[in-house]
């Protein structure tokens, strides 16, 4: 039987498969008429309980958020700080606090240096459209199945060119698994 690496956030709640001790959530949204993209990653342990809303699913317990966003090089605003433009298409970041990666098609793909951290709950909206809400178990594959992913979907979802693409999924993954990965201070 094969090992399921990633499942859909709001179809693993309702099978009850969400992973309570840890795991790892990755929320798109992709703007309708350009390849302008924001993907968010979070990372939970010690999940006290779970609840749908409204608006999504409720996680009560501390987590580790990650933006990425995806900048076409036709975005007419691109001097505006991320945290300052329209609500759907900003992050709550500076450009001094992005890695920047500039594709050979003039796109630009911009990560977190750091996560921010959400204290005692969080929220993943349930996504509409082609957007997407997934969850990935915490295997010994992870950063590897991070990588891939985020590679196939800069690549097809938002126009980033195949050698950008893998380079920003490998900047991804590196973030995410030296700054999200779990490891205890006390061993």
């Amino acid at each position: 039987m094969a090992v399921t690496r990633a499942l859909d956030l709001f179809d693993a709640y309702v099978n009850d498969k969400l992973p309570k001790d840890e795991g790892y959530i990755i929320s798109s949204f992709f703007n309708t008429n350009t390849a302008y993209s924001i993907y968010e990653i979070v990372s939970y342990s010690g999940v006290k309980t779970i609840y749908l809303n409204d608006t999504g699913l409720t996680f009560q317990t501390n987590g580790n958020k990650l933006h990425v966003l995806v900048e076409p090089a036709s975005y007419p605003s691109k001097a505006v700080e991320p945290f300052v433009r329209p609500e759907r298409e900003q992050i709550p970041l500076r450009f001094s606090e992005l890695e920047i990666i500039t594709a050979k098609n003039q796109s630009k793909i911009m990560i977190s240096k750091e996560p921010m951290m959400s204290f005692s709950s969080f929220t993943i909206l349930k996504p509409t459209g082609v957007n997407f809400a997934l969850v990935f178990y915490r295997l010994p594959d992870l950063y590897t199945s991070l990588a891939v992913f985020f590679e196939k979907t800069l690549n097809k979802e938002a126009g980033i060119p195949q050698a950008d693409a893998k380079k920003g999924a490998q900047k991804i993954a590196e973030i995410v698994e030296s700054k999200m990965n779990f490891k205890s201070d006390f061993g």
